[in-house]
């Protein structure tokens, strides 16, 4: 548990709801929501009864109790390496660690004073992070969100057998819903030692964030840089660059300011670099507009794997060049349709707020086919509530339907059959926008975008019905803070 010594940072999940495959190159953004699920770090000194320190060194102690592991790393204060003692690794927590240490003693942070004896680090997940169909199952209750909230915070997470591995996907060991949770993770940890390390102050939940934005700059790059070093690739960063400012309209940053560093320069000289560099992301705060709610569901098939599907992808540009890119032009776009359709029911809201709600009002009870028919607004006018919405519907199908074809030309399951029936079916009910698969794809997990609470109840129910956990988080546009306390001690 957390004491007045120990600091505790959360960091949220995301979903990217378009950019898919394109946010990859400048300068094709992508719209990501920042999740309620969240990820916290505990930083704290590490209790060590010896009485001798070796000045040469420290000892930091990993604690991961929803995987029941707890593991010893040894940072050398010169060399930064950062080695397990029990030979059992973590590639994310050892460069979160090195980049952070780095760019303390760049900034002539007494490193080995402030982590005089050690540090103690322990992180934790959000239950949405993780999948616990098994124990939902094996409990005989229903599957559906109330069953979910109600497991104890922070259960254990459960591994994927070999049985539930969907053909033409690598599965990762531990079952997850594809929040994002490596970068949420790293994000978490980088900026709670940061805060130790006495080099930011984050920002608290509720506080305002512009007096922040320069120790929050500082978060983003290390935590950027940490989480490309653990997967050894450049990525977009979007997942990052929620979970360190919320939810934005993003344009990743060149893959060169990353890519300069190689395995042979010192992490001391690529932290120095990255610090001084000129990062050239762009980002726009963006969120739902008002009364639209964000639905989450977990279908249950393991999870895929991101690089191999953004692999083929690419390899499909690549060798099919002429047929490709009117493809990823018009997905292009489709995605930008999107975002303007949401921009615009967001003007509505503000222009005329009881046209907009008596709108939402009026379609909620519909399927979204029948929104056109109200007979109370007549033909949609351009400019109107309506006219956004049926816009933006109709622009969100044309994303699916790109994306499945992109999918069967580079044979990946971006949306399988089985998404794509469960998605139609979602898309036919009351008061749903849209529906998809977030970011890449696959059979990590579902969404909805939906016109209130009360269609929202009955996403879950459909989505109980087919076999779909729904999860309990929707979209807080908050990013990473500074928490009051420990988790783990709230009723």
């Amino acid at each position: 548990m957390a004491d007045k010594k120990s600091i505790v940072v959360s960091a949220p999940g995301k979903v990217l709801l378009t950019g898919a495959y394109l946010i990859l190159e400048r300068p094709n953004p992508g719209l990501v929501l920042s999740t309620s699920a969240r990820f916290y770090a505990t930083v704290a000194p590490l209790l060590n009864d010896s009485p001798t320190v070796d000045p040469a060194s420290r000892p930091i102690l990993i604690r991961s109790p929803q995987l029941d592991r707890a593991d010893i790393f040894t940072l050398d204060l010169g060399s930064l390496d950062v080695a397990p003692s029990n030979g059992r690794g973590n590639p994310f927590m050892e460069a979160a660690i090195q980049y952070t240490v780095a760019a303390a003693k760049l900034l002539d942070v007494s490193v080995g004073d402030v982590l005089k004896p050690g540090l103690e680090v322990t992180i934790l997940g959000d239950n949405d992070f993780y999948s616990h169909r098994r124990q939902i199952a094996d409990s005989g209750l229903p599957l559906c969100s109330s069953t979910l909230s109600g497991l104890p915070p922070f259960s254990p997470a459960t591994m994927n057998t070999p049985p539930e591995t969907p053909a033409n996907s690598a599965i990762p060991e531990i079952a997850k819903t594809g929040l994002g949770s490596s970068a949420a993770m790293v994000t978490a940890v980088v900026a709670g030692l940061l805060q130790h390390l006495g080099m930011v102050s984050l920002p608290r939940p509720g506080e305002g964030r512009e007096s922040h934005s320069r120790d929050l700059d500082t978060v983003h790059r290390l935590a950027q840089a940490a989480h490309c070093a653990a997967q050894g690739k450049v990525g977009s960063g979007f997942d990052v660059s929620a979970a360190v400012f919320g939810s934005q309209r993003y344009v990743r940053f060149s893959p060169s300011v990353l890519q300069q560093s190689g395995e042979s320069e010192p992490v001391l000289e690529s932290v120095r670099r990255l610090l001084a560099s000129a990062w050239d992301e762009e980002r726009r705060g963006f969120v739902l507009p008002p009364g639209l709610v964000l639905v989450i569901g977990e279908p249950g098939a393991g999870g895929s794997s991101t690089p191999s599907m953004v692999g083929a992808v690419q390899r499909w540009r690549r060798e099919k060049a002429a047929a490709a890119q009117p493809v990823w032009e018009a997905l292009a776009e489709a995605n930008s349709q999107v975002e303007q359709g949401l921009c615009q029911l967001a003007e509505c809201a503000v222009s005329d707020r009881e046209a907009y709600e008596r709108t939402l009002e009026e379609c909620i009870g519909r399927p979204s086919h029948e929104w056109e028919e109200t007979a109370w607004a007549g033909p949609p006018s351009q400019g109107s509530p309506l006219a956004a919405l049926l816009a933006t519907r109709a622009a969100f199908r044309s994303v699916r339907e790109l994306l499945r074809r992109i999918g069967e030309e580079a044979n990946v399951p971006i949306e399988p059959p089985s998404q794509t029936a469960l998605l139609d079916a979602t898309e036919g009910l009351p008061g749903v926008l849209f529906a998809g698969v977030p970011g890449a794809g696959g059979f990590d997990a579902v969404f909805a975008v939906v016109l209130g609470q009360g269609a929202r109840n009955v996403v879950d129910a459909e989505w109980s019905k087919r076999g779909t956990l729904p999860l309990c988080a929707t979209e807080d546009s908050c990013g990473v803070v500074l928490e009051e306390s420990d988790p783990r001690g709230r009723a």
